[in-house]
């Protein structure tokens, strides 16, 4: 079967970007804006727009790497459905977040949209943007979505410098636990906490043996603080493990030679965009999911492990 006729053009067939492997980039984490074809936001598979239905109306989010890719879709979906979202990201990538909160105040114009540049690496970083999220908000938090993460391919343990190991450590994984601790007393009952992980350590990707190791601890981390709050605090915390995403991050970090069979041995043949894992994170924002925690929620395309 044929994709729908209103898929564009440089998606067919399929619903596949042609040649990822043509459209690598230096610069990490990636910007959005270069990608063409870009990665989908609102464009689903059947070639419909995403239709909201008012899911999260008055919410609080915090989402961190709004600013392209995974984060750009949840950025876009959340403020669709009535949230008021709060978009962290870093200095890089300041021209992609201005683009989120146009696209947002342009297509859900009564939510708030806060922009906020930072470095999570360290405790410091993270109470700094704390503060900034207690002012926003008027100290409550409803949703947190982590996405946000580095990786650099590196095929053999013997080339991976030390340093590389502590940095991918500092964002991944460290950073989540700094920032959920301080946010955890702004968060009412039933407030949602949504841990961005990855299929890797499912499969132990061999050529991002760090990035791997810290997506594996965030599963372990998130399964482990669900069971110590939500009986206590109504707060669940999930996690969401995407196969092969079409975002800029792979296109900066990833080697030729592995985009250029990128999401070719899913079951469905294809790389999944970004919306695709927004709509995931959309419903473990809401109330629809509310006996569902300490889970994991595979999006990988049937990539069997």
């Amino acid at each position: 079967m044929s994709p729908p006729s209103n898929i564009p053009a440089e998606y067919k067939p399929g619903f596949l970007p042609p040649s990822i492997a043509k459209q690598m980039q230096d610069n990490r984490p990636g910007q959005q804006g270069p990608l063409e074809p870009a990665p989908l936001d609102t464009l689903l598979a059947d070639g419909t727009e995403y239709k909201p239905a008012g899911k999260l109306e008055g919410k609080n989010a915090v989402v961190t790497g709004g600013d392209s890719g995974i984060g750009r879709a949840v950025c876009i979906l959340y403020a669709l459905e009535g949230a008021n979202v709060f978009i962290h990201y870093v200095p890089e990538e300041e021209k992609d977040a201005k683009s989120v909160k146009e696209y947002i105040s342009k297509h859900a114009p009564n939510v708030k949209v806060e922009l906020y540049e930072g470095d999570l690496r360290t405790e410091e970083g993270n109470m700094k943007m704390v503060q900034a999220i207690k002012e926003w908000s008027g100290g409550k938090v409803h949703i947190l979505a982590n996405n946000h993460a580095t990786q650099q391919q590196v095929d053999d343990i013997k080339d991976l410098p030390s340093e590389q190991w502590r940095h991918v450590f500092d964002v991944n994984i460290h950073s989540f636990f700094y920032l959920i601790k301080s946010i955890i007393p702004m968060m009412p009952w039933g407030g949602s906490i949504i841990n961005n992980a990855s299929i890797n350590p499912f499969v132990g990707h061999p050529g991002l043996l760090d990035y791997t190791a810290t997506k594996g601890a965030i599963v372990g981390f998130s399964r482990a603080l669900s069971n110590q709050i939500v009986k206590e605090k109504g707060i669940r915390v999930n996690v969401v493990c995407p196969g092969p995403i079409w975002t800029p991050l792979v296109a900066a970090t990833m080697t030729k030679e592995s985009l250029e069979s990128f999401g070719v041995t899913t079951a469905i043949g294809r790389a999944g965009q970004p919306v695709e894992i927004a709509t995931a994170f959309v419903w473990l924002a809401s109330a629809e999911s509310s006996y569902y925690t300490a889970q994991c929620m595979h999006l990988n395309g049937g990539q069997a492990y």
